[in-house]
């Protein structure tokens, strides 16, 4: 299901539109449902926000490999030529996530870390790492990292929550909401894991064997969490009471770790056989993941600029949420489906615009 022209893998592209479902019944979850409406509240909220973010950080490192080796490999392209193209996207990202937060969360500082931010730095950082993947030893050292960087966090976390209160401003860049320390593990965890999938590709060997051992790692990551889930025993909060908050914001515990690893390792599988083994037709799911960017500005500005704050939407039954979802899902669906053409006529415009002001400046200055 690769789209000839672009090489784009379309079961990926399907993968990131659940991840913008998950991330907009998290928000929705969090703004529109009334606090008293319970623990089923709260697991809505916790379970999304567990999916949501570590999916796109995941696949921001898993599909970074196939449009490298499309680049420097199919189109022979220089290196530093497309490196300078990514660090530009990373950058891109960056700020991006301050103008969202200019917009939509004018209360909180203008520079916080968040998703969008951690996303741009993890692909510059990915960037770097990219051409020593190639070596197999490498892959083994970056997996090691990914590891490291997690367990140090982990283990540097009650120190932190110290650090945090005596440093609030950098804080608030580099410690906040999804900070680059320790979220660019999963995004390197994606890199090496995309690199050898891509590898595998360029060879000509089945996909599904590949797949087929991801589930397998999925499932007894799933097996594991459950397994101490029953030893460890749960808390009131679901499994949330083991993570590591931090400046007000949650990071995973390494039992929670294994529960996103779990469905990562579950879904994505699940999503290729379906859409490229099955063949199963998704194409609204398609366009959400290939239009995520946009739409992760757009559906925090319907949801809680919008409606929240200026409409006052909030939900005191399962029902009617449920249904706004539904209608707001397929809003997002309709204004994905347009943003490609207008956005391809806006650009024209400005191109042409730009061209008949140079040519104008040429004539006057002859």
């Amino acid at each position: 299901m690769a789209t000839p022209a672009s090489g784009r893998q379309l079961f990926l592209d399907g993968f990131r539109g659940l991840a913008l479902i998950f991330m907009v019944l998290n928000h929705t979850g969090r703004w529109w449902l009334e606090r008293p409406m319970g623990w089923p509240r709260y697991h809505l909220v916790y379970l999304t926000v567990t999916l949501a973010a570590p999916i796109f950080l995941f696949l921001a490192g898993f599909c970074m490999p196939l449009s490298f080796l499309n680049s420097t490999v199919t189109r022979g392209e220089r290196y530093m030529s497309v490196a300078w193209k990514y660090a530009r996207r990373g950058a891109q990202l960056v700020v991006a996530g301050w103008f969202l937060n200019l917009l939509v969360f004018p209360d909180e500082p203008l520079f916080a870390g968040g998703v969008l931010q951690t996303i741009g730095l993890s692909i510059i950082g990915l960037t770097a790492l990219l051409p020593v993947m190639v070596s197999r030893v490498a892959r083994w050292v970056l997996l090691a990292a990914a590891l490291g960087i997690y367990t140090s966090f982990a283990l540097a976390h009650p120190f932190l929550r110290t650090w945090v209160k005596a440093h609030p401003g950098l804080a608030d860049v580099w410690l906040y909401d999804f900070p680059l320390w320790p979220w660019f593990a999963f995004a390197l965890l994606g890199g090496v894991l995309g690199w050898v999938w891509t590898e595998g590709q360029r060879r000509g060997d089945d996909d599904r064997r590949y797949f087929e051992v991801m589930s397998l790692v999925g499932v007894l990551c799933l097996a594991a969490f459950l397994g101490l889930e029953v030893t460890i025993g749960t808390t009131p909060h679901f499994f949330s009471g083991r993570d590591l908050v931090l400046n007000q914001h949650w990071n995973p515990g390494a039992v929670t770790c294994l529960w996103i690893l779990g469905i990562l390792f579950s879904l994505l599988p699940a999503t290729y056989y379906l859409m490229k083994v099955r063949r199963v037709q998704v194409p609204w799911l398609v366009v959400l993941g290939q239009n995520a960017l946009m739409l992760y500005f757009v559906h925090q500005v319907i949801v809680l600029t919008f409606l929240r704050q200026r409409f006052g939407v909030l939900f005191h039954s399962w029902w009617p949420y449920v249904l706004a979802n539904a209608l707001l899902i397929a809003a997002l669906v309709v204004l994905a489906r347009a943003w490609p053409p207008f956005k391809r006529r806006a650009l024209a415009l400005v191109r042409s615009s730009a061209t008949r002001g140079a040519s104008a400046g040429a004539g006057a200055r002859t």
